[in-house]
């Protein structure tokens, strides 16, 4: 005699060959994800890895992008540089473990011309700058600016030209005074109406911190590692700075009688709020940039008078400038990345 169902057991068939099935779809199913992460569709292989940068520093870290990197805005000759400009690659690598071979910089760097000279050709530079370089016997330190700086003022797409002002004899250096003969110099080669002051052991962290002038005068060297990245005091003006040349000749230029280390930046704080202008500056991540470490020149003191003559800017920033700027070149030399102008400045006692 048959024995009879539980109640309920066809259910529990139905529901146990259901579990069954739901579980070999689930298999099929993860197994042909897994086959087909595995080989990937088809046409595109994984791409090989990148080779190495070469030891011998030959193309800088900061090398100007492909033209395939370029706006996909066709420009003409004739219009304007669009602004930002397209080229930028915002934040860069900086170091100064390797030697620089100028002569691999220039070739490198082939658009620009003797002197330190360049302008886009795709389109009309916004601003024509100046950037003037206060020297002497730092020839190690000039070489990594110029390894770094051309690069990165291409892609900001300016007309520009580089000016190191290199003082002659044994003297106090005087860094303002040969700022001012930059100033008046380079106006004797090119209608530049921007100056770039830069020291020459300064180099930039983030190419989007553009070298140009602003409706104010502008710090460009507000994040340096030197001060953990940040500035040292609110009134820092030291470093990079831009200014127009209507700025500059409004402030009557800088002060020349800063001998040795120390102040004159401050003297040139003074005479920006003194003729109610104000500083702009890029942020702390844009404006962030590296100095290249090194002792204190010899004849570079600090200058012992720098704070009585910081106290009294108001009364002397109309007859310490530009309108007494005195001072004698020796010799002109054009290089393929820079012009070099060796001057006679005098002394603190002439």
């Amino acid at each position: 005699m048959k024995e009879p169902s539980l109640p309920g057991t066809s259910l529990q068939r139905a529901c146990r060959l259901l579990v069954a099935f739901c579980a070999l779809h689930l298999s099929a199913t993860l197994l042909y994800y897994l086959a087909g992460s595995a080989l990937g569709p088809p046409g595109s292989p994984e791409p090989p890895p990148r080779r190495p940068p070469p030891a011998n520093l030959s193309l800088p870290f900061s090398r100007p992008p492909p033209p395939t990197a370029r706006s996909p805005t066709a420009l003409s000759p004739t219009d304007p540089c669009p602004e930002p400009s397209p080229l930028l690659v915002g934040a860069l690598r900086v170091e100064f473990s390797q030697p620089v071979n100028l002569d691999e910089v220039a070739r490198v760097n082939p658009e620009v011309k003797a002197g330190g000279r360049f302008a886009p050709k795709d389109c009309i530079a916004l601003q024509k700058v100046a950037i003037i370089i206060p020297f002497r016997n730092r020839e190690e330190h000039l070489k990594y600016w110029l390894y770094y700086l051309h690069p990165i003022l291409q892609r900001q797409q300016l007309d520009y030209g580089v000016y190191v002002i290199n003082q002659d004899g044994e003297e106090e250096f005087n860094r303002a005074k040969l700022l001012n003969i930059g100033f008046a110099e380079a106006l004797k080669e090119y209608d530049y109406d921007c100056f770039v002051f830069s020291d020459v052991d300064l180099i930039p962290m983030d190419d989007r911190n553009t070298y140009k002038c602003y409706s104010q005068p502008r710090h460009l060297s507000v994040s340096m590692d030197k001060f953990g990245f940040r500035l040292p005091y609110n009134q820092y003006f030291g470093g990079v700075s831009a200014l127009s040349k209507e700025q500059f000749t409004k402030i009557n230029g800088f002060p020349n009688n800063y001998w040795g280390w120390g102040g004159e930046d401050d003297d040139i704080y003074n005479r920006l709020v003194f003729k109610g202008m104000g500083i702009s500056r890029p942020d702390a991540i844009t404006g962030k940039c590296r100095m290249i470490r090194h002792s204190r020149d010899r004849k570079n003191e600090p200058n012992p008078e720098r704070f009585d003559r910081i106290a009294h800017t108001r009364e002397t920033m109309s007859s310490d400038g530009l309108n007494t700027l005195s001072y004698k070149v020796l010799r002109t030399d054009k290089y393929p990345l820079y012009t070099r102008i060796t001057v006679d400045i005098g002394s603190p006692n002439s």
